[in-house]
């Protein structure tokens, strides 16, 4: 999939446009997508960097980076996708010079987004005024239960089966490898830790079985607490893996929540209890 971050850099072409921020790419966002890539005219999706509500100065815990969001909407069979830096200026163009500078610029002939959609000064921009103005629209509708909010709040209650059925997909968690304590190579479990983006969420602290690189992967999410630590940490051990991850970009999805963190009467029983996450990890199941 081609990556465009300007109108000039895009060209104007014959295209049908999914437009939306699709913070996460659940099945709200899927729909929409899949909607414009079965629409005819070359899929083109249209989306926004960073998201709008923390352009305007609101507090979002992202679902997604923008990496893993383009190669999900690649996924779907996307040939094109604009990333359109919003700022508060943006946010207050009028609607009609909004569509005419973006979307008959890059030559939208088919529009296709969540019947919820609003855009421009004082949202007064939706569906019916680019309908108005001459695009044939397509609006797709809210899929029942599935929202961004929905799913940051099964994450931060660590449903993370719940969340996985909203995505279509399980829920990850992704940062850079960075130095950690190396203490899980001493008990036997090297991991690799990971630094999320800040605006990045994470969810609740616990013990979750995932993968990662096709390895399945055990994943401690927390402040490991039988050491005394106050900072978070992000760390995976990636079952039957060689190799060194530092400095690497990890992606690590999530499947089940095994339990919660928790303090032990010995190093021991800590390593025991590894042992036994390591066990039900290789049993888990890819929601």
């Amino acid at each position: 999939m081609r990556v465009a971050h300007s109108v000039a850099e895009l060209g104007r072409r014959e295209r049908a446009v999914a437009i939306g921020t699709f913070d996460g790419v659940h099945l709200g966002h899927r729909a929409v997508i899949e909607t414009a890539v079965s629409a005819g005219p070359r899929p083109t999706v249209v989306t926004f960097e960073p998201h709008p509500r923390i352009a305007l100065g609101y507090g979002v815990e992202l679902l997604a980076t923008l990496e893993r969001r383009l190669e999900l909407i690649a996924e779907l069979g996307v040939e094109e996708t604009l990333v359109v830096e919003f700022t508060p200026e943006l946010g207050r163009v009028e609607p009609e010079d909004f569509a005419r500078e973006l979307l008959e610029a890059i030559g939208a002939r088919v529009v296709a987004a969540g019947e919820s959609f609003r855009f421009g000064r004082a949202r007064r921009g939706d569906l019916a005024v680019l309908r108005a103005l001459g695009f044939e629209t397509l609006p797709v509708p809210v899929v029942e239960g599935v929202s961004s909010t929905e799913i940051r709040r099964l994450l931060r209650e660590g449903d993370v089966l719940g969340a996985a059925r909203l995505l279509g997909r399980p829920p990850e968690v992704e940062g850079q490898v960075v130095a950690g304590d190396a203490r899980g190579g001493t008990l036997g479990f090297p991991t690799a830790n990971l630094a999320p983006p800040a605006n990045l969420l994470v969810p609740a602290y616990g013990i979750y079985a995932g993968a990662a690189l096709g390895h399945r992967a055990a994943v401690s999410i927390g402040t490991n607490p039988h050491y005394g630590g106050e900072e978070r940490r992000v760390e995976a051990f990636l079952l039957d893996y060689e190799g060194e991850l530092y400095g690497e970009r990890l992606v690590v999805e999530l499947w089940q929540r095994l339990r919660d963190e928790q303090v032990f009467a010995s190093e021991q029983a800590l390593i025991e209890r590894i042992a036994r996450d390591v066990e039900e990890t290789r049993r888990a199941t890819r929601p």
